[in-house]
């Protein structure tokens, strides 16, 4: 239970609500205790001795017992689940917390499906240990222990009893133990199989039904939920096997108990009430003990998924801060690459390599190049979402891997090749960089991103609502609001990741007369020409290193390869002006 230790500090705010709970639900039990003495007193010195004030006074004592157990029972759930929704609040807080400072590598190896089980499902399970743990962690062990005491107190002789029923409960309990443990953290892990494929399905499937591929991919989650399915239905098995062999060992106990007690009442040795008594008490104490297999199967389970809670928090983001990282800085945009190669695992091969150039303030850079050839992993490296295998990245002569990460990221404005929109309106999505962005700036930035158009045209204009992801909206003017988000930050580099390839071309064309006009270094990358063409240098990419670089003219005059691009898209009509 080693995990589920180091999550208990979660607990400490609310320390007040767990030191109560115990103690109201040790009075509960407290209470219970009580009865069946109670209940002896008034079959031995009431009813056998035909003494009235003694059932009177008996029956309200335990009226009185009863009612105040079940205060203290409703006062501990209350606080119990006080407790447990304040530590699963705050864990799942710290959870997201954690994973928005991940870096992208870890994020890429920890996956989305399992992510969302651990921020939805794990926490949950950790949520039902607590309150479980607060209630019957404290009644199990004290109506067991009581309960064993008082039938001791009660009858000695019958009490011998329990060195037969104990033992051989504690050992099935500690048996089923060790076979749920790995069951359940295999539970968790199909979980996420699950959810992996519902996220991409629920994600992609527009996808899906215009490739007729429903039916394929219905099977496939069938075969993770059949999984899922299995693993659980293992788990059911073993836990199943508890409740029947808790309700024989009571059967039995309840028949060796009569059958014992009454040979006792037979020679006098035993009353009847206090066989009744000791009978109260060997049901307690079993009751006792199922809730202890229960608690065991459900720390089992917690266990598990602490275990992946804890995964996600002792994650080391991959790239490391800057032990004493530069927050005065306000940079003019000059991006200089030293000999940057990159590859995402030891064991892969590099997706750049020796790459080499410097961007001066102001100027505008295009990266050019097929699918596959290093343009969006170059570009993921300027915000340090990756971290170059080897060589630096500087800004206006400053390495990057000094730079305080937020500082970093603020002079950096990101139109990413994905255009990723927020359910809300458009003003919203624009402003999302810039909060406290003016109507002006909204409109202004809009108009640059030759977005203005088409929002106004829309019934409610800027305050027309995203669908989740974009969905009412075409990919052109998701593209073009993302390039407005990018532009009314006004950050000294700006970087339009394949921003425009839903475009048409004429709308490109002025987009980029648009971004001419304003300060700020620019680093452009595409796939088409027309995209490139004006900018001051063109680099081309193949194979993750530099092939070739210059101005359009002098590129179509000394490089083969982009003379190549050119030309195909020529013959395709992709590039309509800029001819060379």
């Amino acid at each position: 239970m080693r995990s589920t230790r180091r999550l208990s500090g979660f607990l400490g705010p609310y320390r007040i609500w767990v030191i109560l709970a115990p103690l109201l639900m040790a009075l509960e039990v407290g209470m219970d205790l009580m009865q069946p003495r109670l209940v002896q007193r008034i079959i031995d010195d009431g009813i056998a001795r035909n003494d009235l004030d003694v059932v009177r006074s008996a029956g309200l004592l335990m009226i009185a017992t009863a009612v105040i157990g079940m205060v203290g029972g409703i006062l501990c759930g209350v606080t119990a689940i006080q407790a447990a929704q304040g530590f699963g609040a705050d864990l799942r807080g710290d959870l997201y917390r954690k994973v928005q400072n991940l870096s992208f590598g870890n994020l890429d190896r920890l996956e989305t499906g399992g992510l969302i089980t651990r921020l939805t499902n794990d926490v949950t399970q950790l949520i039902e240990m607590v309150g479980m743990l607060l209630r019957i962690m404290v009644r199990a062990p004290l109506l067991l222990v009581g309960s064993l005491v008082m039938a001791v107190i009660t009858s000695p002789s019958l009490a011998l009893l329990f060195l037969v029923l104990l033992p051989f409960l504690a050992v099935t309990i500690l048996v089923v133990a060790r076979k749920a443990f790995p069951i359940f953290s295999q539970v968790q892990k199909r979980l996420d199989a699950v959810n992996s494929v519902m996220q991409e399905n629920l994600a992609g499937v527009r996808v899906i039904r215009v490739f007729a591929r429903a039916t394929h991919e219905i099977a496939r989650f069938g075969t993770r939920n059949d999984d899922l399915m299995e693993i659980n239905l293992r788990a059911v098995r073993t836990i199943a096997v508890v409740l029947p062999l808790m309700m024989l060992t009571i059967n039995a106990g309840v028949v060796a108990t009569l059958f014992f007690g009454g040979r006792l009442i037979g020679t006098g040795s035993l009353a009847i009430g206090e066989l009744i008594a000791f009978l109260n008490y060997l049901l307690q104490t079993l009751m006792g003990l199922m809730m202890v297999t229960m608690l065991v199967m459900r720390f089992t389970r917690a266990e598990a998924s602490a275990e992946r809670v804890l995964e996600v928090l002792d994650s080391v983001p991959d790239i490391a801060p800057a032990a004493d990282p530069v927050r005065a800085f306000s940079p003019h945009g000059q991006l200089t690459f030293e000999n940057v190669t990159l590859a995402y695992d030891a064991d892969s091969a590099p997706v750049l390599q020796d790459v080499s150039f410097t961007m001066r303030p102001g100027d505008v850079l295009a990266i050019l190049g097929a699918t596959g050839s290093g343009k969006s992993s170059l570009v993921n490296l300027i915000p340090r979402f990756y971290e170059p295998t080897s060589g630096r990245i500087l800004i206006d002569g400053v390495d990057i891997r000094t730079i305080d990460e937020t500082v970093l990221r603020e002079s950096i404005a990101i139109a990413l090749q994905e255009s990723v929109l927020f359910s809300g309106t458009i003003r919203d999505n624009i402003r999302f960089g810039r909060p406290d962005a003016t109507e002006d700036e909204v409109l202004a930035a809009a108009r640059m991103a030759q977005a203005d158009e088409f929002i106004s045209a829309l019934p409610d204009r800027y305050d027309a609502i995203v669908g989740q992801r974009g969905v009412n909206l075409s990919g052109g003017q998701k593209q073009r609001i993302a390039i407005a988000r990018a532009l009314i930050v006004k950050a000294p580099i700006l970087i339009l990741d394949d921003s425009t390839s839903a475009v048409d071309v004429a709308t490109e064309s002025r987009i980029q007369e648009a971004l001419a006009a304003i300060d700020q270094t620019c680093l452009i990358v595409a796939q088409r020409i027309s995209a490139v063409v004006g900018a001051d240098t063109i680099l081309v990419l193949d194979g993750g290193r530099i092939v070739a670089s210059g101005t359009h003219d002098e590129l179509i005059a000394g490089s083969e390869l982009y003379r190549d691009i050119y030309e195909s898209q020529i013959e395709t009509g992709a590039v309509v002006y800029g001819a060379a």
